[in-house]
């Protein structure tokens, strides 16, 4: 049976926060509130000046409103969301902010007129039809937006609201989330387009309906996200990792040890996950629905019931601990060793098991059908025995989190479990790279506590447990043996070497600012 973190008993320093998430964005009119005072308040603040002028001078008007949503890193729970299973991400300060205004009925042109404070992203317009299609075989940075706008003309239509003649938007960009670096610079800006969109059309929502919205809103992109980066961009809290659970989504406020802190390093190989997507994230979303319908009719299902029912492993994980106890164990890893072979499956192979074409399971889903086209053969053990032991590590860290344990101890036990998790997703998920395995190499030999890459890996970041007395060493030392190599090849410049490695307490979620 699936593991239910609100059956257990009530933990001293992991706070239930049941009506956080039923909440809707908070509304500003000061930036302090999200970005406190100091260092952090001026460079926000100039940043909104930056946006207000621009604004003004690019389409001729102020924007109506202001909405940010923040990246995220991923302390453990890798490639498990989209399974069903719960994750531990904290919020970074680094967010994405859209400026938006909406266009008066009596103006002519129906368009949304994209522009971005990067000059490295030209401008765009699009109609303003919620139902374009976006082309994924030509994606532009633009089309992120398009995803929020058809997303909300859709949620809009569900719920029977009553939806604006199609009026024109200005919408200029503004984000400092990383590209490419598994710190979620896509659902930061997908998440701040859905709430800039919302807010400029006065209509308001829980937290967790938002979530759940923005989710569905990047599918549209051609990835099939889990929902784990929107739901820490809009729920998070300061100074808290969260522990997030799906169906429904809800946060859970987790406490991190005092005398840790983690430090965020770019491994400098983008990570670009929509455009790979066929070979490598939705790769692996396949190869976990074929493993699961397999355990299912290899526990007893029949063929036909499990291609229809059978979406994500955690729906067969009953069957599978139910296996390990008539063999002694609560494992349902277990299964996945006696039921799953190591080597590869070939579609053939699996067909003969399911006694269907992979085509026609796959039939409702154009980005699945891709990745048939470019498979060779499916992994399924290895898959499966990631996602297993990975949902068991993220409760493990969770309860170090809350337990007896001295400080000292609780650091060092996180950091174990960081380092198994690196291990199962470089090892039996694959989704590593060279340069992530150098990176966290780096980290550990040079006091880490635990390092793993996160995110969806292939490139972007690795995430290290340090503890605070050495971060500014520990800093230098990753630049020493990591990036002066790369500083001195050209691939960074020297004086920006803290955009790509910087150390990060848990920060806010998304809110609206209207001045």
């Amino acid at each position: 049976m699936k593991m239910n973190v609100h059956e257990e008993e009530s933990l001293v320093s992991v706070e239930k926060t049941a009506s956080h998430e039923d909440l809707p964005l908070p509304i500003y009119a000061s930036l302090e509130p999200v970005y406190g005072g100091g260092s952090q308040l001026e460079e926000a603040q100039l940043r909104f000046d930056t946006l207000k002028s621009k604004f003004l001078l690019v389409f001729g008007h102020q924007p109506d409103v202001f909405a940010r949503s923040p990246g995220r890193v991923n302390l453990i729970g890798e490639h498990i969301d989209y399974e069903g299973y719960s994750v531990l991400p904290m919020a970074i300060r680094q967010d994405t902010i859209v400026a938006i205004r909406k266009h008066e009925s009596g103006e002519a042109e129906k368009l949304l007129r994209i522009a971005n404070v990067n000059d490295k992203y030209t401008f765009r317009t699009y109609p303003a039809d919620p139902n374009q299609e976006i082309d994924l075989k030509d994606l532009k940075w633009g089309h992120y937006f398009i995803c929020a706008y058809k997303g909300y003309y859709e949620y809009a239509k569900a719920k029977g609201l009553e939806v604006e003649p199609l009026l024109g938007l200005d919408i200029l960009v503004d984000g400092i989330v990383p590209t490419g670096s598994g710190l979620s610079s896509s659902a930061a800006f997908v998440c701040s387009s859905t709430i800039a969109i919302m807010a400029a059309f006065d209509v308001s929502i829980s937290k967790k309906e938002l979530a759940q919205l923005t989710c569905e809103c990047e599918r549209h992109i051609g990835t099939q996200s889990g929902g784990m980066d929107q739901a820490i961009s809009i729920m998070a809290k300061a100074g808290f990792a969260e522990l997030i659970d799906f169906n429904p989504i809800c946060a859970t406020d987790v406490q991190l040890p005092a005398g840790g802190t983690f430090v965020i390093a770019h491994s400098l190989a983008v990570s670009q996950k929509a455009v790979t997507a066929a070979t490598n994230y939705n790769n692996r979303v396949v190869e976990c629905r074929l493993a699961s319908i397999v355990l299912g009719i290899k526990l007893g299902m029949q063929p036909t019931e499990a291609v229809s029912k059978v979406k994500t492993l955690s729906d067969v994980e009953g069957l599978c601990v139910a296996y390990a106890g008539k063999h002694g164990s609560s494992d349902p890893v277990l299964a996945v060793k006696e039921l799953l072979h190591e080597e590869p499956y070939t579609a053939e192979d699996i067909e003969k098991i399911i006694g269907e074409k992979l085509s026609s399971v796959f039939a409702n889903s154009p980005t699945s059908l891709d990745v048939l086209i470019a498979a060779m053969n499916f992994k399924l053990h290895q898959r499966a025995a990631h996602v297993y032991s990975e949902a068991k590590r993220v409760y493990a860290f969770r309860d170090t989190v809350s337990s007896n344990l001295s400080e000292e101890d609780k650091l060092k036990k996180l950091g174990d479990l960081m380092n198994d998790s690196h291990h199962s997703c470089s090892v039996l998920y694959e989704c590593s790279c060279p340069e992530l395995e150098e990176l966290v190499e780096v980290c550990r030999e040079n006091g880490a506590l635990g390092a793993r890459l996160t995110g969806a890996g292939w490139g972007g970041c690795a995430v290290a447990l340090v503890k605070e007395g050495i971060v500014p060493q520990f800093i230098l030392n990753l630049k020493e043996k990591f990036y002066q190599a790369r500083i001195d090849e050209g691939l960074i410049g020297k004086n920006d070497l803290g955009l790509y490695v910087f150390a990060s307490k848990p920060s806010s979620g998304a809110a609206i600012f209207k001045f």
